[in-house]
C-alpha cells in the first residue's frame, strides 16, 4: 500500500488507539476525534501522560539491555504507533549497529510515516509490516519479515502497551504462545501492559471510555500479566512497574505507582 493509499484508507470517523496514544505522547498525528477520547481518558485518569511517557522509557532501557546484555541483534516490534523519535531501532542501533528491527501495526496512519521507522544504519536493516496482532500467521509469513530477520537467531518480541487491547475471547495468551513458539533459544519477550491495580475505579472509567469509542480493551491484573511469560526466564526484578524495571541512574523523581499503572516485565526463552 502506498502512503497516498494509506492517506486514503484512514478512518477519522471515531478514535483510534494509536492516534491517541500519540496525544499522550505530545505528538501531532491524531484528529479531533482522537484528541477528545484522549481528553476523556485525562479527565478521568490525568497521570495517562506519565503512563505513555514511562511506557516508552521501559522500552528503551529493555532494548539497551537485551542489547548489551544478552547478545540480542533482532526485534520483531508490533503495535508500533506512530512512530516518537527514538523509535526502537535507533535505541538498539545505538547500542548495536548492525541491528535489524521488523515493525508491525494495523492503522494505516502508521505506514503513513513509516519512512520515519526506516532511517537505519547503515550495518542494520528496518521494515514495515501492516499486519494484525490477532492474525499472528500471516505476520510471521510476511515476505517482508524474512527478508530483515533470521529466525534461527535470536530475536526479541516487543509488545509495548499492546495486548490490553486483546480481549480474553481473542486468546491472547495463545497468540503470544505462537509468536514464541517460532523464535530460537535465547530469544526474548518484552511486554508492557496497563493495569487496574492500583485504582480499579479510576481504570474502569478508562475502560468505558476506549470501549464506547469502539476499541474493546481488557486491563488485567498483575498475575495474568506474568502469564504472558509462562515457561521464559524473567530477568530481575520480575515482573514490575514500568518506573521500577531497572531505571536509569538520571530518571529523576519517581511518579507513583498508581500514576505508572503498567507491569512490565522481560523474559529469556530457554
Amino acid at each position: 500500500m502506498s502512503n497516498s493509499q494509506a492517506a486514503r484508507d484512514i478512518d477519522t470517523s471515531r478514535p483510534h488507539s494509536a492516534r491517541m496514544y500519540d496525544y499522550y505522547l505530545g505528538g501531532k498525528d491524531h484528529f479531533e476525534v482522537d484528541k477528545q477520547a484522549a481528553e476523556r481518558v485525562a479527565e478521568a485518569y490525568p497521570a495517562i501522560f506519565v503512563c505513555a511517557r514511562e511506557n516508552r522509557a521501559f522500552m528503551h532501557r529493555a532494548t539497551r539491555v537485551l542489547a548489551r546484555e544478552h547478545g540480542i541483534r533482532q526485534w520483531l516490534d508490533i503495535g508500533t504507533g506512530i512512530p516518537t523519535e527514538p523509535n526502537l531501532h535507533q535505541v538498539a542501533q545505538s547500542v548495536v549497529p548492525d541491528a535489524r528491527v521488523v515493525y508491525a501495526d494495523n492503522d494505516p496512519l502508521v505506514l503513513k510515516y513509516a519512512e520515519r521507522l526506516m532511517r537505519s544504519t547503515a550495518e542494520g536493516r528496518t521494515t514495515y509490516i501492516e499486519a494484525d496482532v490477532n492474525d499472528p500467521q500471516s505476520l510471521l509469513t510476511a515476505p517482508e519479515l524474512a527478508e530483515v530477520l533470521d529466525l534461527s537467531r535470536p530475536v526479541a518480541l516487543s509488545l509495548n502497551a499492546l495486548m490490553h487491547f486483546v480481549t480474553d475471547a481473542q486468546d491472547p495468551y495463545g497468540i503470544v504462545r505462537r509468536l514464541l513458539d517460532v523464535l530460537p533459544s535465547g530469544s526474548a519477550l518484552a511486554l508492557s501492559h496497563c493495569t487496574p491495580d492500583f485504582d480499579p475505579a479510576t481504570w474502569q472509567k478508562v475502560t468505558d471510555i476506549y470501549t464506547s469509542a469502539g476499541t474493546p480493551v481488557r486491563f488485567r491484573p498483575r498475575a495474568d500479566v506474568a502469564r504472558f511469560f509462562d515457561g521464559l526466564e524473567l530477568l530481575d526484578p520480575g515482573v514490575t512497574v514500568g518506573h521500577r524495571w531497572r531505571p536509569d541512574a538520571s530518571d529523576g523523581d519517581a511518579p507513583t505507582d498508581a500514576e505508572v499503572s503498567l507491569w512490565t516485565g522481560v523474559g529469556i526463552k530457554p
